[in-house]
């Protein structure tokens, strides 16, 4: 039986009996201890774990990254000789990649299918590039996931219909982009969620319901799309919100009274929109409130009413 390391060496055990033999070919000659053994081993664990610091899997996807989008133009791009951990914008935790950020590094091009092979991966930050084209299928399986930062770039498509699979996720910023679509009503999964920026897009459809199950979220911003419809009174849901960002789209309706159960809210722009109503009590009801924008036409006539009881279902 041998064991095969990075040294020029075999290591080869008949029995009870450990001889060293040469590669190339030299007969083994002398004996020796369980001591010798155990260095030996050691010695080849030591060469192994210094050439590879990730699986060859990951390295690979890494490289399809690389090669997918320009890599040698990047503005700090790699030396693929060179060990994985020396790599600009990786991060590595027991031998495996758990962040990626490669932000305002002139990388263009599309998102490889391959990216998911990165299994343990928390971080992807690639904002402020010039990707394009839409995301790939493959990115509902990357469940460890906690931030998925893409924004300032110009990726296509819908945002997709499953990532309510990365269950993981605390932040997700896919805002300047040109997605398109409706929001997936399956984000409402996203349960430690706490940043959903998804403004500056060409989003339509309604504001879906189930994200009234985002109990942590803090950040919502959906400005600057092609929404419409009314806002779900199960906003009111979210009590750790700071900031609510729904100007510049085509909401109309009534504002719901349960806006002002939110008094954790410190932004409110709601303005260009087609809300119905005097809403100017509401800047009274939220005690935190900093930034409040709502149109001219919301601000005068007859008051609306803004209690904050719950609804009778």
């Amino acid at each position: 039986m041998f064991l095969l390391c990075s040294t020029s060496k075999k290591v080869a055990v008949y029995g009870d009996s450990l001889y060293i033999a040469l590669i190339n070919g030299v007969p083994p000659q002398k004996p020796t201890t369980m001591k010798t053994l155990k260095l030996t081993l050691l010695f080849c664990l030591i060469s192994v774990f210094s050439f590879a610091d990730v699986s060859l899997d990951q390295k690979t996807a890494l490289v399809d990254l690389y090669n997918a989008t320009d890599g040698e133009s990047w503005s700090r791009t790699w030396d693929l000789d060179e060990p994985v951990s020396t790599w600009y914008g990786i991060t590595i935790e027991n031998f495996n990649v758990v962040e990626i950020n490669l932000s305002f590094n002139q990388l263009k091009g599309n998102l490889p299918a391959s990216i998911a092979d990165l299994t343990s991966l928390k971080v992807l930050n690639l904002s402020f590039n010039k990707l394009e084209g839409e995301l790939p299928e493959t990115l509902k399986n990357m469940f460890n996931l906690e931030e998925l930062k893409l924004f300032s770039n110009n990726f296509t498509g819908s945002i997709p219909l499953k990532i309510g699979n990365l269950t993981n996720l605390k932040s997700l910023e896919l805002f300047n982009n040109n997605f398109s679509g409706e929001i997936p009503s399956s984000i409402g999964s996203l349960v430690k969620l706490e940043k959903l920026i998804l403004s500056s897009n060409k989003l339509i459809g309604k504001l879906p319901s189930s994200i009234s199950n985002l109990k942590s979220l803090k950040v919502l911003s959906v400005f600057d799309n092609n929404l419409l419809g009314a806002i779900p009174s199960s906003i009111g849901k979210l009590k750790e919100l700071e900031e609510l960002v729904l100007s510049n789209n085509a909401f109309y309706g009534s504002i719901p009274n349960e806006l002002a159960q939110l008094t954790n809210l410190k932004t409110l722009l709601l303005g260009n929109n087609q809300f119905e109503g005097n809403y100017a009590v509401l800047k009274d009801k939220l005690p935190n409130l900093v930034n409040f924008d709502l149109d001219a036409a919301n601000l005068k006539g007859t008051l609306a009413t803004l209690d904050t009881e719950d609804d009778d279902d």
